[in-house]
């Protein structure tokens, strides 16, 4: 006989309850940051440096499950939209905003600033920002119409399912239409669960909790302090004495991570997928680079193994473009990337074929052919420089490293000021459209390598349109191994890398495809 048991309604309702009691209230998240951030204004810079600190002062439309690992278009949730729809044949994207949401001024947020926050992205006009490194995605966006002060429309060209996907990202935020771009960058105004406090040149970053924030009980924290510490050894000893709460996300190897651990074994640590790749930059504009024999030589040297053991003790991963699976949904499978020359095993080959090209161009080994190679002034960045300078003189390339300031490096990158570089590129979101137009389109500000193949560009265009997730990563997958034969932007390693915090820290969910998407720190608590 089978016995039927019933739960009494206190003690039902008891155990729904229990969870909201579980946080506490109060005290200050103390974070290690790996270098000063270029400005406070996340529209207008291409780095996790500023993303990390001050996304939370900030909403989106709509965002990614904060509790959900896999960053999708299966994973997007409502923020300051309640709901949206697809209409016109999907060309025509309508949001129904949420009411009674105030900004950190006091100031009604209403559809007029999205309005005048994608107005801004999408317009060719100067509208006060001094960057736009995210034009190219919104390429496709006709205009933008308001209905009331609490419904919005974006109206396509043509359907394109992956724009609900690119405003659900840490790099999508609402701004205010009463505040100026140049206000933004020193003192950000927002609706999210943290109010700027205070930034401090290469000292600290400090928001405090918006006590008005419209998510009810929300925040848990009473501030979060990010606390500048470029040397990694000196973030560590920090950690490890308790000084720091967390640290910067991603921007530990595994023998780090492994040494953090030595020195505090409670900590808890994830090693993930940080959706950055090294990649060599060579401007095609510059000569003798505007020579494809030089840049097909200059491939031809890279030992993309040597970085993966080197840097990460193999925890690091080769790819395409595209992250590589399982964590990235579109990554190429293993077996084709095998194909493409360059990522086979028999490195020696490839470089014994740059060389005769070089030799062939009158650089031999006593007369090389000398450059300047630049990168960003971070470990993260200066590592793998160092060794792509020992790999470029297997082909009779003699490079000197010259490192930059963050805000400098992004300027000189814009300008297209350099010949060769080693850049860490950082994708906010896993979709083929983020990351073939944003990093291969003509029109784009981050094509660094002034690129230009408008055949591929119309294949980008048919991708964008499939809705077939199976369909289109076939798609994706032979577009990115073209990119890879065609030398577009030589990709040297997918890398991973480690966030610790500690075990009082709570509610820290990272995503696994991207370290860009988490960091509203609207659900994290102290438990101490």
């Amino acid at each position: 006989m089978k016995r039927l048991f019933i739960v009494p309604a206190c003690l039902a309702l008891l155990s729904l309850a229990t969870p909201a009691f579980a946080q506490k209230a109060g005290g200050t998240l103390k974070i290690a940051h790996r270098d000063n951030p270029p400005s406070a204004s996340i529209h207008e810079e291409a780095t996790i440096s500023t993303v990390m600190p001050f996304a939370a002062i900030y909403n989106n439309l709509v965002q990614f499950d904060q509790k959900d690992k896999q960053d999708s278009g299966d994973a997007i949730v409502p923020e300051l939209a309640t709901e949206w729809k697809w209409e016109n044949d999907n060309k025509d994207l309508t949001f129904k905003l949420r009411d009674g949401v105030k900004w950190h001024d006091g100031k009604p947020f209403t559809s007029a600033d999205v309005k005048c926050t994608w107005d801004m992205l999408k317009s060719d006009d100067d509208t006060g920002a001094r960057r736009n490194p995210r034009k190219i995605w919104y390429f496709n966006l006709k205009e933008i119409t308001v209905n009331g002060p609490l419904e919005v429309t974006f109206h396509l060209n043509r359907p394109q399912p992956s724009v609900l996907t690119m405003l659900a990202g840490g790099h999508s935020p609402v701004y205010p239409c009463h505040v100026p771009v140049a206000q933004m960058r020193t003192k950000p105004i927002g609706t999210g669960p943290f109010k700027f406090d205070r930034m401090k040149q290469n000292e600290s970053v400090r928001v405090v909790k918006n006590p008005d924030y419209w998510k009810k009980g929300h925040p848990y924290l009473d501030a979060i302090e990010f606390t500048i510490i470029p040397n990694r050894a000196t973030s560590q000893l920090a950690f490890s004495s308790a000084r720091v709460d967390m640290t910067f996300v991603g921007d530990m190897n595994a023998p780090l991570m492994k040494d953090l651990q030595a020195q505090a074994p409670k900590a808890v640590c994830e090693m993930l997928p940080t959706f950055t790749f090294s990649n060599l930059l060579v401007n095609r504009d510059k000569p003798p680079f505007d020579n494809a024999q030089i840049r097909t030589a200059m491939a031809y040297s890279i030992d993309r193994n040597a970085f993966v053991q080197i840097l990460s003790q193999g925890t690091s991963k080769v790819g395409g473009i595209m992250l590589p699976p399982p964590e990235g949904r579109w990554g190429m499978p293993p077996e084709m990337l095998a194909t493409i020359p360059g990522y086979g095993p028999d490195v020696e080959k490839n470089r014994a074929e740059g060389k005769k090209i070089m030799e062939g161009l009158g650089y031999t080994a006593d007369k090389p052919l000398k450059i300047k190679l630049v990168t960003r002034n971070i470990p993260t960045y200066r590592d793998p420089a160092v060794i792509l300078i020992d790999q470029l003189k297997q082909v009779n390339i003699d490079a000197e490293l010259e490192a930059l300031d963050t805000a400098i490096w992004y300027n000189r990158l814009t300008k297209r000021d350099f010949s060769v570089g080693l850049n860490v590129q950082g994708v906010g979101i896993d979709d083929p459209d983020v990351v073939f137009y944003e990093t291969f389109a003509a029109k784009s500000d981050r094509n660094y390598t002034n690129y230009r193949n408008p055949e591929i560009e119309k294949e980008f265009d048919e991708q964008s349109q499939m809705t077939d997730y199976e369909a289109r990563r076939k798609v994706v997958w032979d577009i990115d191994k073209k990119l890879q034969l065609d030398g577009a932007r030589p990709i040297i390693v997918h890398d991973w890398g480690a966030t610790c915090w500690q075990p009082y820290v709570k509610g820290v969910v990272l995503s696994k495809n991207s370290i860009y998407n988490h960091w509203r720190f609207e659900d994290v608590w102290l438990d101490k």
